[in-house]
């Protein structure tokens, strides 16, 4: 930010019909008017996009889809050579910005305006800027915007006035990407591949331990990028943009993951699966950052850090333009020629790096509200110490990467979500007999309190067969060659971190629609059992095997109703095929 006390009014003459227009404007922020105190309304931030859109021609802003709130989302585009179809713009690095997915945490809001409006009123800026677009979010969580109040952010320094985190309808936006139960997330699909951004920045501040940075940085997770982009994110762009910050005297650090100890004990890199922003954009190979500064630093302060980090990404866009483009170019070739393809990670707790920490020296001393001890920072006794950091993750399941997968018709939530995403698919115009893999649920555990609105599965396993299927007309069959690829297979294999199923998609195959009455299906288990010896034989051997099994006549009985003809195939059985 050039000058953040600058006032400025300027006026526009535009001409229309042989008439001549006189506007003025004043493009002082709430911010700055308030030397750092105050954040603007979602009104007051979407009129000032709006007059900078009609004074500077490098500026558009415009409606994309609806939210939860009922308001519109808006997404602002600078660009440099006035162009704003997106179609025209693909040779360019796009930057995309996210702003207020946490309104309360409105550092973003207001870093982005003042930084679209200094980028404009200078020309050199703006020549620099020949091959780059910034295309802003103004307000996420324009529901979270709307509920304003002082109060909710109780750890945090400012500003006076913020939203609330939850949205409209009280989800935590940063959750819902991969399973899109909001309009605001599935109108951000539809924005996000519409722009295409090669570089995405979801600006934040942190909660959690007190330490002397004002300004955190969480790329997303290097290994689960992988390949070259991984290389690239870890060993060129991370290093690059913090030694920048530090010629501006801002120290930064990886945001620091600490929840039940303190920062001395060493913390490990956020992991960011696809449920959250960067997670999501991850798996369209955007280069991916959330910006979190540290919630106990003045407004002002985190405000000028989070304008000057942006800044530095877009030098970084600039100086590495090619690299960029083609990195991209390549990132869905190089994961379709490797055969497997990881869909979860372990934390490698023998890999870490050491680096010096400055913290403040914490202990416990006695609570004055309750009869018990509370963690202590000492602000007045500041350290730098050698911490490790824990940031390299290792895959704990992989799967064999298919030619494609078939999903059965009538899963429409599914096939939404597929469209939001432009997942490339055919639809089958007659019954057609294919050789697949059919996938069985063998194993899942389910969360046992509500997670933004479901109760998740995790561990999940599957059992896989190979058979020839029937599939009916209306099938859908979907190629994993295409942009959308990790999408695809990060979503439709049932034990990917954030799958459909794994989010409850698919729930209705864990019941059992039909089933017996003991007395009656004991007469057709005994015929079944003489005139069956393989059955008889593996119940024989279960009994010898199981103890537990053995002493339960109502697991028999169910043993030989599930491995019977009565049994109902449809039980546990995913709609979702493999192609090979």
């Amino acid at each position: 930010m050039k000058n953040f006390l600058y006032v400025a009014v300027f006026i526009l003459i535009t001409s229309c019909s042989e008439k001549k227009q006189t506007s003025t404007f004043d493009f002082t922020t709430k911010f700055e008017k308030s030397n750092g105190t105050e954040t603007t309304t979602y009104t007051e931030t979407i009129e000032y996009y709006q007059q900078l859109a009609e004074v500077y021609p490098e500026i558009s802003i415009q409606e994309i889809g609806k939210t939860d709130s009922g308001k519109p989302l808006h997404i602002v585009t600078l660009s440099p050579t006035k162009e704003f179809d997106f179609k025209n713009l693909r040779s360019k690095n796009i930057i995309l910005i996210n702003n207020g997915i946490h309104p309360g945490e409105s550092d973003g809001i207001d870093a982005t305006m003042l930084l679209l409006r200094d980028i404009s009123q200078n020309s050199e800026k703006l020549k620099q800027l020949e091959n780059i677009v910034l295309a802003v979010i103004p307000i996420y969580n324009i529901g979270g915007s709307l509920n304003r109040n002082s109060h909710t952010r109780a750890n945090q320094n400012g500003p006076k006035e913020y939203g609330f985190r939850g949205n409209s309808r009280n989800f935590d936006l940063n959750r819902d990407f991969i399973k899109a139960d909001t309009k605001n997330a599935r109108t951000f699909a539809q924005l996000f591949h519409l722009v295409k951004p090669v570089i995405f920045i979801d600006n934040h501040v942190s909660n959690g331990a007190d330490y002397q940075y004002a300004i955190t940085h969480l790329f997303t997770q290097h290994n689960r990028l992988g390949n070259d982009l991984g290389i690239f994110i870890e060993d060129k762009m991370r290093p690059s943009i913090e030694a920048s910050l530090l010629e501006k005297d801002i120290i930064i650090t990886p945001y620091v993951n600490v929840w039940r100890n303190t920062p001395r004990a060493g913390f490990s890199q956020f992991f960011d699966s696809p449920r959250y922003s960067t997670g999501y954009t991850t798996l369209f190979n955007t280069l991916g950052m959330m910006v979190e500064t540290h919630m106990l630093k003045p407004y002002k302060q985190r405000v000028e850090q989070t304008y000057a980090l942006m800044e530095s990404m877009i030098d970084f866009t600039i100086e590495n333009d090619a690299e960029i483009k083609e990195l991209q170019k390549n990132a869905v070739a190089k994961i379709l020629e490797k055969d497997t393809y990881p869909i979860s990670y372990n934390l490698n707790k023998d890999a870490f790096a050491t680096y010096t920490f400055k913290g403040y020296e914490d202990s416990y001393i006695d609570s004055k509200v309750t009869n018990g001890k509370r963690l202590f920072y000492d602000r007045s006794k500041p350290y730098a110490t050698p911490i490790k950091y824990f940031n390299e993750y290792t895959v704990s399941k992989e799967i064999s990467i298919p030619k494609a997968y078939i999903l059965k018709q009538g899963w429409w939530k599914i096939v939404d979500r597929l469209n939001d995403n432009n997942i490339e698919y055919t639809i089958f115009k007659k019954d057609t007999t294919i050789n697949v893999q059919e996938q069985h649920i063998k194993d899942y555990k389910t969360a046992t309190r509500p997670y933004e609105g479901h109760y998740p599965h995790h561990s999940t396993t599957v059992t896989a067969t190979n058979k020839t299927v029937t599939f009916k007309k209306g099938d859908l069959y979907i190629p994993v060659n295409q942009p959308g690829a990790r999408y695809i297979m990060e979503t439709l294999e049932a034990s990917a971190t954030d799958s459909f199923f794994n989010w409850n998609f698919f729930d209705t195959i864990l019941q059992q629609k039909e089933g017996y009455s003991a007395y009656v299906f004991e007469d057709i288990a005994e015929d079944l059992l003489n005139n069956n010896p393989t059955l008889k034989q593996a119940l024989e051997t279960k009994m010898k095997n199981d103890k537990e099994f053995a002493k339960d006549p109502r697991k028999q009985l169910d043993f030989v109703y599930k491995n019977s003809p009565y049994y109902e195939p449809a039980h546990l059985k995913l709609p979702i095929y493999k192609v090979f």
